[in-house]
């Protein structure tokens, strides 16, 4: 099953990542043009909420459960998931905490 959660944090470096490439691509590489888009309606905001509360939770997880079993590797799912996607950070985080199993 790790191999499972690392495939899917590859898939979900990369996928996400080709749309973004994409856009910059057309639109210029304007950061904050972007974030804009992510804002172009309340559909899209709603989601880059949804996201962004995820991607909280998310890091929160991976600081306690990497305090708990002092596996410090484990926090490498925190930046994965603000710089890629938590698509990324939260199957990237499952395979690191199943690694020694």
């Amino acid at each position: 099953m790790k191999y499972v959660f690392l495939a899917l944090a590859v898939w979900g470096a990369i996928h996400p990542m080709a749309w973004f490439v994409a856009w910059f691509n057309a639109n210029g590489y304007d950061l904050m043009a972007m974030v804009e888009a992510w804002h172009a309606n309340a559909a899209t905001s709603g989601l880059v909420w949804d996201l962004t509360i995820a991607a909280v939770a998310l890091t929160l997880w991976v600081i306690w459960e990497a305090s708990q079993a002092q596996d410090w590797l484990r926090l490498v799912a925190i930046p994965a998931t603000f710089c890629i996607g938590v698509s990324c950070g939260l199957p990237l985080y499952l395979f690191l905490r199943m690694r020694r199993g």
